[in-house]
């Protein structure tokens, strides 16, 4: 078994172990069910979990250079250690969308942004459910799902307003990891746009340069054309020329030549 066969035979249970996880955190967040449906959402929860454990114990055991691999792949570990990173794992379903992009350059820039769209949206939504969870039982300001996802968005954008804020440990980590986000989607959002612009102004000079070098191409076919015509029309100026111009009479008077005789 390889790790590229092995990451094939596992990328839609892993999807389907991150949906299962999403649905059930939610329900178990926003409605706080209690008898045997919140039993089986701890359940459902704990399956999702040792999904993710299993992948990663044997990525980690079959890898090559297992170092290497540990160090690459630390977001692996995080979401076996932080359950709430796990739903992050269907952005490679968001991924495949980018086979509608039609040129590369906009194919991989496609990609970027489809992939930080949905990396932005999961992120505020599982915070929001995260941070729900964490103040909520410590009786913290944040008491409502409503109260959460703005709480949320105002972190991940930077804005912080104030008016609501996480009391408990879990809860300002969550923010902190927010706030990082945050800085990175800007970045990102900036250096793609950048990019945008520089291949508009890049493919604009191009067409000038074009039709540039295909006028002065035109010009000089121009050019060589009329040589060509005043190279034939050469001789018959000439001869127009000379009939047109006899030779001079010669001057009246004595010749030189007779008088020293």
């Amino acid at each position: 078994m390889t790790l590229e066969r092995w990451r094939r035979i596992t990328e839609w249970p892993l999807i389907v172990a991150s949906l299962l996880f999403l649905v059930a955190y939610s329900i178990q967040v926003i409605v706080d069910p209690r008898g045997a449906i919140g039993a089986l959402l701890e359940d459902l929860l704990w399956v999702s979990w040792g999904t993710f454990l299993i992948d990663y114990i044997v990525c980690l055991v079959i890898a090559p250079r297992r170092w290497h691999w540990f160090l690459t792949h630390l977001f692996n570990l995080a979401t076996v250690v932080l359950p709430m990173l796990r739903p992050l794992r269907v952005l490679r379903v968001v991924t495949l969308l980018t086979v509608l992009q039609r040129t590369a350059g906009r194919a991989v820039r496609g990609q970027i942004v489809i992939y930080v769209t949905g990396a932005t949206l999961l992120l505020v939504y599982v915070a929001s459910l995260a941070v729900l969870d964490a103040e909520r039982a410590d009786g913290g300001a944040i008491t409502t799902f409503g109260d959460a996802l703005w709480w949320a968005f105002t972190t991940i954008t930077t804005v912080g307003y104030g008016d609501l804020a996480p009391i408990t440990l879990p809860g300002r980590i969550i923010a902190v990891g927010l706030m990082l986000s945050g800085i990175a989607l800007l970045g990102v959002v900036t250096a793609t746009f950048a990019s945008w612009i520089v291949e508009q102004v890049s493919v604009e000079n191009t067409s000038r340069q074009a039709a540039t070098v295909a006028h002065v191409d035109a010009l000089r076919a121009e050019i060589a054309e009329l040589r060509e015509v005043l190279a034939s029309m050469a001789p018959d100026l000439h001869r127009t020329a000379e009939a047109e111009d006899p030779a001079p009479a010669p001057l009246d008077g004595p010749d030189p030549r007779a008088a020293d005789g």
